[in-house]
């Protein structure tokens, strides 16, 4: 794959950055998967029930198409989308005239996409500023429940980095200025099903990871410059697991979820520390820690979770140092719920839930058919005690943080949720296919739409 670099003038700890002066990293939700990268709020009190009619403080459009989660850092909310522009290349046929050329019949696009970042005032949704990154035609397309920007943003509270996969990375700072970007090359999926991983920052260093069907790779930026720290070639097939920053046995660890392999590296070198097999195809939930193991799933053409010790160095597979495997009724797409030694998750994209020790993997209940909801893509989030479980069909299930199944409401928005909430303070930020909703406990106020 071609490195192409263009440069502006001018991640536990678990993925942690440095906050901003007055501002504490739990108080935000400044990445994919929150403060600790396992999806729980240590500070966060968000509503346990709401309508399109009650407890939205606010709900905003926004144009184009995107299913990456919003991040919120102090009182702005960062969201990415792709917006069609209405130019077309004629040199590229309509999607109808052209064959077809993988399983699931997707086709290449013929019309640029402007790839925006948008901050949102989180007290008001109104929008305080936008920049189009780039400009540019696909150049291949993407599965129809996928899109162009669907990896997440990340801030360490000074700057904001954005990620559109082909389309580039770029970095900005919270007030709306492009402060450098670099084109890494265009990758080719299998079957054409999307970019997707997030990117992670930690000590002043961002990981970009890209598994697919080609030449794959992790890369290490300084995240001040952009500059590359290091490079490693990967061959692993199609996985969208964001991976995981987290610091044990004297060495800060990247750990990367795969088909072939589960793989620590060195953050600051890129050296190899461990590396493990047992997971299926496709792997897109990101490994949670939990003390000296981190936890990783797979739930495509198999079902498979492995509880991996940090302390270990080499290829480790099938050794007795493996803390626990299953393998049934883990997840597709959506990332589990580590919540104080409770991991919860559900079975393929279904409706169907497990929790487990997180210690020994010993089941705790389920599986669990969990109510109304229908398919499920957006990852489960915590806080307060409690659970937050969106399904596909705009239902959220609310239920307790316990070794029961207990339900304490279910929610119905008019909306699809593909993308995972986010949570902050007294709120819940969930992103459907057309709006941004803003969720808080009615202060008797009306609410603010745009």
């Amino acid at each position: 794959m071609n490195l192409k670099s263009s440069l502006l003038s001018g991640l536990v700890l678990v993925a942690l950055a440095c906050p901003a002066p007055g501002q504490e990293l739990a108080d935000n939700w400044h990445q994919w998967r929150g403060p600790n990268a396992n999806g729980v709020s240590d500070t966060a009190d968000p509503p346990i029930s709401w309508s399109e009619d009650g407890n939205i403080k606010w709900k905003v459009s926004i144009d184009g198409q995107g299913t990456s989660t919003p991040i919120v850092w102090g009182n702005n909310v960062f969201v990415l989308t792709a917006i069609k522009t209405g130019d077309k290349d004629s040199s590229i046929p309509d999607a109808n005239d052209q064959p077809k050329t993988n399983f699931f019949d997707i086709k290449r696009p013929n019309e640029t996409r402007a790839f925006v970042v948008i901050c949102l005032d989180r007290t008001t949704g109104k929008e305080i500023w936008r920049d189009t990154a780039t400009t540019k035609i696909p150049h291949e397309g993407a599965h129809k429940d996928n899109d162009f920007a669907s990896a997440s943003p990340t801030t360490d509270g000074q700057r904001l980095y954005c990620w559109f996969g082909s389309a580039g990375l770029f970095c900005y700072s919270l007030d709306g200025q492009k402060i450098w970007q670099r084109d890494l090359g265009e990758i080719r999926v299998g079957s054409s099903l999307g970019e997707g991983c997030s990117p992670v920052l930690h000590d002043g260093k961002l990981v970009i990871l890209r598994d697919h069907s080609g030449n794959g790779a992790i890369e290490v930026f300084d995240a001040k410059s952009g500059q590359t720290l290091w490079r490693k070639e990967r061959d692993e097939d199609n996985a969208w697991a964001t991976p995981l920053i987290v610091k044990h046995s004297g060495k800060t660890q990247v750990i990367t979820a795969a088909s072939d392999f589960v793989r620590s590296y060195d953050l600051n070198t890129g050296q190899i520390i461990w590396q493990c097999s047992g997971l299926t195809g496709n792997v897109t939930p990101c490994p949670v820690v939990d003390g000296d193991q981190v936890i990783c799933m797979s739930g495509y053409q198999g079902y498979s979770a492995i509880s991996i010790p940090l302390t270990e160095t080499g290829d480790i597979t099938a050794s007795s140092q493996i803390r626990w495997k299953i393998a049934k009724g883990t997840p597709y797409i959506p990332s589990p719920l580590l919540y104080d030694g409770l991991l919860y998750f559900n079975q393929s994209n279904q409706s169907i839930l497990r929790c487990l020790d997180s210690k020994t993997g010993e089941t705790v209940f389920g599986p669990q058919r969990i109510g109304d909801l229908s398919n499920i893509y957006a990852s489960p989030v915590g806080a307060a005690g409690r659970i937050y479980i969106t399904g596909r069909g705009g239902t959220t299930l609310v239920l307790n943080r316990s070794k029961q199944f207990v339900s304490l409401a279910t929610n119905q928005l008019k909306e699809r949720f593909d993308a995972s909430p986010a949570i902050a303070g007294k709120q819940l930020f969930l992103r459907g296919a057309k709006y941004l909703y803003c969720i808080q406990e009615s202060s008797g106020s009306e609410r603010q739409q745009e």
